[in-house]
């Protein structure tokens, strides 16, 4: 392994500040405002949310980050500013106008982000208020109360970094998230910030975060819902003076670690996942295609009925086999196709394995974390998505959100 990981940490990031405060948005007695500094000379990559029904910050981010020079990123938990039209968006560059007017720095160079409650109008109010006190407290050392403050349903901040060395020197890349319900892959109700301190191109730089979300963010599941809001950003703030060249390897050593701050925060996010008691892989082989592949463990992970099995611990294999079965690929051999949970198999030749018992079965589905493998015998592509329980509480969660 060529980085150390360092999980649920947020090492400081030279060239990036964060702060976060109390802005009254929607909680009180927590943080919920933050703000983010990247330096004169960084880069920013992002990916956002395919729901067509896309948040006013998303759209406002996606002009704003089209036209390059990317300063700061204020983040606010409690508003999503969904769903709020024509003023929503104009809310939505008020805010960044808000933050240039501090330093007087274009309102095109802030990029705003917003999680919350969808549908409800975003008071500027309370960001003017308080952005004096963000930037008297920005601080490369305040990634654990940034992460605490993007939370909305999350039970915990998600964070994590990687340190490695490039043309000797110590590169850091370090994340944050918020997600635990609405979440589906194709982004989610989540966002995620992370950052390093090498020096990338714009576009070498927005190709490592595809291929990272590719396998993290966007290999997850929480729920099946995609949201509004979703996006995730990749600074790079160049402030190590280690510069990265496409194709090199120093290049594949920093995605790798890219991808391991993503991973590990998009597990975070489904072992957080709004009432899960189990954070289960589901991982489908030997498929025609990766898409195909990709198709039967989205269809698995989405199953209400494996999704209660999976919380009552009950080895009820034929809710496995009977997603499987509908999964939405061209063919399907019913004869060749195994199911496994960890080691044992549950399903052969059709049926259930000669050799299965119900005990085996509930002894890895009593497991806080397993994997449940399909092997469909048509090919050599594989993947794997990450998905949790549906629990009781799932239910009490999202019933009493806006109560």
């Amino acid at each position: 392994m060529s980085y150390e990981l360092h999980p649920d940490m947020g090492l400081p990031v030279p060239g990036i500040r964060l702060a976060s405060i109390a802005a009254g948005m929607r909680y009180t007695g927590r943080d919920d405002l933050c703000l983010l500094e990247l330096t004169t000379t960084g880069q920013v990559a992002a990916v956002f949310t395919q729901n067509r029904f896309c948040a006013a910050p998303v759209v406002v981010a996606r002009q704003h980050l089209a036209l390059g020079s990317v300063r700061y990123l204020l983040i606010n938990a409690g508003n999503a500013n969904a769903g709020t039209g024509a003023a929503g968006e104009q809310a939505a560059r008020d805010s960044c106008a808000l933050v240039a007017e501090q330093v007087g720095c274009a309102p095109e160079a802030v990029l705003p982000f917003s999680t919350g409650v969808i549908g409800e109008d975003l008071s500027l109010a309370p960001i003017q208020a308080a952005l004096p006190g963000l930037f008297a407290e920005l601080a490369a050392d305040a990634w654990a109360s940034a992460a605490a403050s993007i939370m909305t349903t999350d039970t915990r901040p998600k964070l994590c970094s990687c340190t490695l060395t490039l043309a000797g020197q110590t590169v850091t890349v370090t994340g944050m998230a918020k997600g635990s319900g609405m979440i589906h892959p194709n982004m989610a109700t989540m966002l995620a910030f992370i950052a390093t301190d090498a020096q990338i191109a714009g576009p070498v730089l927005q190709q490592m975060l595809h291929t990272a979300t590719a396998r993290s963010f966007n290999a997850i599941s929480v729920d099946g819902d995609t949201s509004t809001n979703d996006a995730c950003v990749l600074l790079a703030s160049g402030a190590s003076g280690v510069e990265i060249q496409p194709g090199t390897p120093a290049a594949t050593q920093l995605q790798a670690a890219i991808y391991a701050v993503s991973r590990h925060l998009a597990q975070a996010i489904v072992q957080d996942g709004e009432g899960a008691t189990k954070c289960v892989t589901i991982r489908v082989e030997q498929a025609a295609t990766e898409q195909e592949a990709r198709l039967v463990a989205e269809t698995i992970a989405g199953s209400p009925l494996v999704k209660t099995a999976l919380f009552a611990s009950d080895p009820n294999w034929g809710r496995i086999l009977a997603a499987v079965g509908r999964a939405p690929i061209p063919r399907l051999d019913i004869q060749a196709l195994r199911i496994w949970l960890n080691e044992v198999c549950i399903v052969s030749g059709g049926g259930r394995d000669p050799n299965y018992t119900e005990a085996a079965g509930q002894q890895v589905l009593c497991q806080d974390e397993f994997t449940i493998r399909v092997a469909l015998q048509q090919g050599e592509a594989a993947t794997e998505l990450l998905t949790c329980d549906l629990s009781y509480d799932y239910v009490r969660i999202n019933a009493d959100y806006r109560s």
